[in-house]
């Protein structure tokens, strides 16, 4: 971890406008999110659709030139994908589907989004009804990667985030068939924010003052966390006892979420501004 705590810089299109005393630049939080969201929603633009385009994939925040490089550290996001998904090709042309130029950040822009629920915040009101949420987005310039070393270097990041430690206890390296069939994107990101909303409900004072509606009405939090289920054997495994690694991974992974849920619900959340409430 550096010595300093390091900022993605404030853009137009980055910089959190409403309810900004939740928002964080932090490369630490933004980081954390993206490598805990099981599905990242990557957004990028096409020359024959009048919509954005945007795809969930799986990708890990990572830098394959320093792989001990901790999350509060500069890193890239790799995305897998099929090699021939258009996400793949458009980058392969330099983010048109005509063979354009790249674009003056080096590569095809993306937008990605990675969003958590930690809790259902239940108020007096409807209107003050919220989540306690962690959330991000990166803009950053994706191009292919090419070089055999760093290709397995971000497979084995990804596979390893989806189940700790599965990479060295899987059939490895991916054959000749299994590479061509894959790519992988390196998003240099070029700016980030995250929100965050954690704590209680807060309601308005005239509903504060009425007696009856307090008498009625229960609030509170009901903490949402994501969570690993047991491990159901396949029709031709034939590892009778299940491997530490899976269930160590599995506890570590359900503990971790219901922490946070529960710490999200108990910690104060930022000074409330006007009747925003997201």
């Amino acid at each position: 971890m550096p010595s300093v705590s390091l900022e993605y810089p404030t853009k137009p299109f980055s910089k959190v406008n409403r309810y900004d005393s939740r928002a964080s630049y932090s490369l630490e939080t933004i980081h954390q999110i993206i490598n805990s969201c099981p599905i990242l929603h990557v957004s990028f633009t096409t020359p024959d659709s009048p919509f954005p385009m945007m795809l969930p994939m799986i990708g890990q925040m990572g830098s394959f030139d320093r792989p001990s490089a901790d999350t509060g550290d500069v890193l890239d996001l790799y995305l897998h994908g099929y090699v021939s998904s258009r996400i793949m090709n458009l980058t392969r042309q330099g983010g048109d589907d005509s063979g354009g130029t790249k674009t003056e950040g080096g590569g095809m822009p993306l937008t990605i989004g990675a969003s958590h629920v930690d809790g259902l915040v239940l108020a007096l009101t409807p209107n003050s009804h919220s989540y306690n949420y962690r959330s991000a987005v990166l803009f950053g310039h994706a191009t292919l990667v090419t070089e055999l070393d760093e290709k397995n270097y971000a497979m084995e990041l990804i596979t390893n985030s989806v189940v700790r430690d599965r990479w060295r206890n899987s059939r490895v390296p991916p054959n000749k068939a299994e590479m061509g069939s894959t790519s992988i994107l390196r998003v240099k990101v070029a700016a980030g924010s995250a929100k965050i909303r954690t704590g209680m409900p807060s309601d308005e004072k005239a509903d504060l003052a009425d007696e009856a509606l307090l008498d009625r009405v229960w609030t509170g939090v009901i903490p949402v966390q994501l969570s690993m289920g047991e491990p159901l054997p396949g029709p031709y495994n034939r590892v009778e006892k299940l491997p530490a690694y899976l269930e160590e991974g599995r506890r570590d992974f359900n503990a971790w979420n219901e922490e946070a849920a529960v710490e999200a619900a108990n910690k104060a959340m930022a000074p409330k501004a006007k009747s925003e409430e997201t």
